[in-house]
C-alpha cells in the first residue's frame, strides 16, 4: 500500500510540472508574436517626473554637492525598432554662486541597426532644475518639477572662457606681437607713434595680456570686420578712447590690401586738434567713428557775478550726442579730465539748471554726470540693435610730479611686477553703480588693472619728432601704438565674438 501512494504522488507532481512547462512556453510564444505583429506607434513626448518634495533635502543644502536624482531606464517604439534609453539625471549644487542648481541629462541609446546590430549613442543635455532658494524654475499644478527630454536640446558645451574673468590675469612676453607694424598704419598720429618718434627698445611691442582662467583668441582682422560688416562703431570719449580708436584702426588696415579702400569720409588727417572722424572700410559697408567728448556732459559758460565763466552742466548731455545715434557698438569713457585741477577743485565750476554750484565734491559730480549720460543712452539706444560698452579709467604712471611740474616714465622698459597691490580708482565704482541702476545692458571694459602693470607702455619723451622733444615734459598718461591699446580692443573683439555677457564677481 505504502508502495503504491508513493507512486501515485510522484505522477501527480509530474503532471503538474508538465502543465506549468507547457503552460510557460505557450504564454511565450503568444507574447513574442503579440510584440513583433504590434504596429509601431507614434513617437511621443517622454517626460521624466520627479516630486518637488523628494528634492527639498538636498535643495536646503548649504554645502556644495553631487547627487543623483535619478536612474533607470525605459523603452518606446520609433519606426518599428526598440529603443533602450538608459537615462541618468546628475543634479549638482554650487554655494559659492548661491543662484541655482543645475542638471544634465545624459542618454546611452541602444538602436537596432539594418544589419540587427545594437549600436549604442550616448547624448548629453543640460537643464536648470531650480534654484538654491528653493523656488523652482517652473510650477506644476500638482507641485511636481517636470523634465521634458524634447525641450531639453542643448548640448554641454561650457568653456571656462564662458564664465572668465579676462581682466584678471598677466602679461606674458610673446615675440609673435606686435599685432601690426607702426609703418603700416598711417593712421597713428604723431603724439602715439612712439618708434617714428625714435623709441628704440622694443620689449615693450611683445607682451601679450593673459587671462588666468581662460584664453582669449588672437585679434583676427578679418573676422572682426565680418563682425561690423554693414555697421557703425562708435568711439565716444576723451583722447585715451582716440587712442583705441586709432589702435583698431590700425588693427583693421592689416586686412585690408587696397588702401583707397580705406578713407575718411570727410578726407581729414587724424591730428589731435581735431575731434570728429569717421573711416569707412568700402569692402565691409562699415565705419570706424571717434567723436571727442571729454565729460559726457556739455561743456557751457555762465555768469558767475560780473564774470562770464567755463562750466560743465552736469545735466545736459554732451552737444555731439545726436552723431552717437543709430550706431551699432558704441564704446564710451570719461575719467581723464575730471582730474584736472578746475574739476577737482568745483568751484563755481558745476551747473545744473541755471545754478552754478559755489563749490561741488568733484565725486558727486562726476556721478551726477554719468546718471546724466545713463539717461540718455536708456532713452535713445535701442538694446535689440545696438551693443554698448563703458571703458573704464586707465592709469597715468607720473613719477616724480605730474605733466607739468617734472613728472616722467622714460626709464621703465617693462611691466610692473603683478603681485603689487593696486588701488582701485573711486571713479570705477561709482560707474559699476551707475551701469547696475540701467535698464540697458552695458559692459563694462575694466582695463585699469591690466594697464596698470605697463608703465613701460606710455610715449614719455616720444610724443613728439625728433628735434622737437621736450625731456621736462613728458607723456606718461596716452599709449604708444603699436602697444596696450591693442589688448582693450582684443577684449573687446572677445566680447563682441562670444556675445558673452559682463563677468560679475556676484
Amino acid at each position: 500500500m505504502e508502495r503504491q501512494r508513493s507512486f501515485s504522488l510522484k505522477s501527480t507532481r509530474l503532471l503538474v510540472f508538465s502543465f506549468t512547462i507547457s503552460s510557460s512556453l505557450l504564454f511565450c510564444f503568444f507574447f513574442s508574436f503579440w510584440l513583433f505583429t504590434d504596429p509601431p506607434s507614434n513617437f511621443r513626448e517622454t517626460h521624466l517626473q520627479f516630486n518637488q518634495s523628494s528634492l527639498s533635502v538636498f535643495l536646503t543644502t548649504k554645502k556644495a554637492q553631487t547627487f543623483t536624482s535619478f536612474s533607470g531606464n525605459f523603452t518606446i517604439n520609433k519606426g518599428g525598432n526598440a529603443i533602450l534609453a538608459h537615462t541618468h539625471l546628475r543634479t549638482s549644487t554650487n554655494s559659492s554662486s548661491g543662484r541655482s542648481v543645475v542638471s544634465d541629462v545624459e542618454k546611452v541609446v541602444r538602436l537596432k541597426n539594418e544589419s540587427g546590430a545594437f549600436v549604442e549613442r550616448k547624448r548629453v543635455s543640460e537643464a536648470k532644475v531650480t534654484s538654491l532658494a528653493g523656488s523652482p524654475v517652473r510650477k506644476s499644478s500638482n507641485s511636481s518639477e517636470k523634465i521634458t527630454l524634447s525641450a531639453v536640446k542643448r548640448k554641454i558645451k561650457r568653456k571656462k572662457s564662458s564664465q572668465c574673468d579676462v581682466f584678471n590675469g598677466r602679461w606674458v612676453f610673446d615675440e609673435s606681437y606686435p599685432l601690426y607694424a607702426y609703418s603700416s598704419c598711417p593712421f597713428i598720429d604723431e603724439g602715439f607713434n612712439c618708434q617714428a618718434n625714435g623709441r628704440l627698445d622694443r620689449d615693450y611691442l611683445k607682451w601679450r595680456w593673459q587671462p588666468d582662467d581662460c584664453d582669449i583668441p588672437r585679434f583676427n582682422a578679418l573676422k572682426m570686420l565680418e563682425l561690423i560688416r554693414g555697421k557703425r562703431l562708435v568711439f565716444v570719449g576723451d583722447s585715451i578712447n582716440r587712442n583705441q580708436w586709432e589702435s583698431l584702426l590700425c588693427l583693421l588696415r592689416g586686412a585690408i590690401t587696397d588702401p583707397k579702400k580705406v578713407y575718411e569720409t570727410d578726407g581729414r588727417r587724424i591730428t589731435k586738434e581735431r575731434g570728429d572722424y569717421s573711416f569707412k572700410f568700402v569692402d565691409y559697408h562699415c565705419t570706424v567713428e571717434y567723436y571727442v567728448t571729454h565729460f559726457l556732459v556739455h561743456e557751457s559758460k555762465a555768469r558767475v557775478g560780473q564774470k562770464r565763466v567755463q562750466t560743465l552742466r552736469i545735466d545736459t548731455i554732451d552737444k555731439g550726442s545726436s552723431k552717437w545715434k543709430g550706431a551699432d557698438i558704441l564704446v564710451f569713457n570719461t575719467a581723464h579730465w575730471w582730474s584736472h585741477h578746475k574739476t577737482k577743485a568745483g568751484l563755481n565750476y558745476y551747473q545744473e539748471g541755471y545754478q552754478v554750484h559755489h563749490r561741488l565734491d568733484v565725486s558727486t559730480a562726476f556721478r551726477r554726470a554719468l546718471i546724466t549720460w545713463a539717461a540718455w543712452v536708456d532713452r535713445h539706444i535701442a538694446p535689440g540693435k545696438t551693443r554698448v560698452f563703458f571703458r573704464s579709467s586707465e592709469p597715468s604712471h607720473f613719477r616724480g610730479g605730474q605733466w607739468n611740474s617734472g613728472g616722467h616714465c622714460k626709464e621703465s622698459t617693462g611691466p610692473l611686477n603683478s603681485n603689487q597691490s593696486i588701488n582701485y580708482p573711486e571713479k570705477n565704482i561709482i560707474v559699476e553703480q551707475v551701469l547696475k541702476q540701467m535698464k540697458t545692458p552695458v559692459v563694462l571694459l575694466n582695463i585699469t588693472s591690466l594697464s596698470e602693470l605697463r608703465i613701460d607702455g606710455h610715449p614719455s619723451i616720444y610724443g613728439r619728432k625728433p628735434g622737437r622733444i621736450n625731456s621736462s615734459i613728458q607723456d606718461c598718461s596716452h599709449w604708444c601704438l603699436p602697444g596696450v591699446p591693442d589688448a582693450w580692443n582684443e577684449l573687446l573683439y572677445f566680447y563682441l565674438l562670444s556675445k558673452q555677457k559682463p563677468f560679475s564677481a556676484d
